[in-house]
């Protein structure tokens, strides 16, 4: 179209038509007066748009698809990368020699205590009960555990199950500021009650005002009634710092538990308590006492090499009977010098001084008299 005045005024008319129906439109809302052109317009287009539609997709997405070919091999290689490297890293030696170190551990601890427990893999962490800390282990009702349960690791007390359900069982961790266990001092034996604090320490309120207790003093569990929640025994932690005393009625300690709370795997729930108490049986050995061990060991090792290197002299490996000698050698001649020969032993039987030499013929009997048992 040439660009004229004509061309011009009609650009400008069709504007203003536009507007002008644009505005209608919009004033008029669901009764506006364009609605049913609106219908007839899409009725009759609508076909037309779904045909022309079906024939264009098959283009296009041969388009496309040699488009997002390149990128699609690219994000499958990927994820098959990473595939890889997770059944590598699930596969790895050194998680399945974490997986035994913890396993050995955990029998060891329960072996000290007398423990009957059921071996679980905690399979989920985070608010199982409104947002309290908790995990999720992968035993539950059909293997024996119930409400009220004591859980444990090899390093020590790891909380009480809270509910069970027949496959999985919810734990509530001791740092949780809701989780309370009895305690008991390692040597003074003062009793007193931890709580939670949502972090890696407890704070442990002793029932004696007055008690002897020091950073390091170690922590078991004092047992409820008929072992529940908690059995007798259970390692607790160590005390990290103590309050001074403001004429309270207890005292107030903080303690760093063993268990690492956030790095949870293989528990132990204790389904069969022991007999007796443990008392302190269970807990680990102190540093100091290792070594000890050690030196002491070694010491007695030593010993042991010293004795066993000693010269004792040679050993005759062939001793002779006691009381018996070799006899003496005899002549081996021909018949005729028998008595020569007999004559020979006689004289060899009497020493210079006419005693008798070791091992000769006891009296009354001939060297060559027939032997008779008795």
């Amino acid at each position: 179209m040439r660009d004229t005045r004509e061309s011009r005024l009609l650009l400008v008319l069709l504007v203003s038509i536009a507007f002008a129906l644009i505005t209608m439109d919009i004033r008029g809302g669901d009764n506006s007066p364009l609605n049913g052109p609106r219908e007839a317009a899409a009725s009759f287009f609508g076909p037309v748009e779904e045909g022309v539609a079906g024939a264009v997709d098959p283009f296009a997405n041969a388009i496309a698809a040699v488009r997002e070919s390149g990128e699609r091999h690219d994000r499958i290689s990927e994820l098959e990368r990473e595939n890889a490297e997770l059944r590598q890293e699930l596969g790895s030696e050194a998680h399945r020699e974490s997986r035994i170190a913890q396993l050995d551990e955990l029998l060891r601890t329960a072996g000290a205590g007398r423990y009957g427990i059921v071996g679980a893999q905690v399979i989920a962490v985070g608010a199982g009960q409104g947002f309290s800390w908790t995990v999720t282990i992968d035993a539950g009702s059909e293997d024996g555990i119930a409400k009220d349960m004591t859980v444990l690791n090899g390093d020590g007390l790891v909380g009480r199950v809270t509910t069970v359900a027949r496959g999985t069982s919810t734990v509530l961790l001791a740092n949780d500021p809701g989780f309370t266990v009895g305690t008991r001092l390692e040597d003074s034996e003062e009793l007193g009650f931890a709580t939670g604090r949502g972090d890696n320490t407890l704070d442990v309120q002793l029932l004696n005002q007055r008690a002897e207790v020091a950073e390091g003093d170690r922590m078991v569990t004092f047992g409820s009634a008929d072992n529940k929640p908690f059995v007798p025994g259970v390692p607790v932690g160590e005390v990290v710092s103590v309050e001074r005393s403001n004429g309270d009625l207890t005292r107030t300690v903080q303690v760093r538990p063993y268990v690492e709370f956030t790095q949870l795997d293989l528990v132990g729930v204790v389904v069969e308590p022991p007999r007796d108490n443990p008392r302190d049986s269970v807990l680990p050995e102190r540093p100091e006492d290792v070594e000890q061990r050690a030196a002491r060991e070694e010491a007695e090792g030593e010993e042991g090499g010293a004795e066993a290197g000693e010269d004792t002299g040679p050993v005759d490996e062939f001793p002779e009977p006691d009381g018996l000698a070799p006899p003496p050698d005899e002549d081996g001649g021909d018949g005729g010098e028998g008595g020569d020969a007999g004559d020979g032993a006689q004289d060899g039987g009497e020493g210079q001084d006419g005693e008798p030499d070791f091992g000769a013929l006891a009296p009354g009997r001939d060297r060559f008299d027939p032997a008779s048992r008795s």
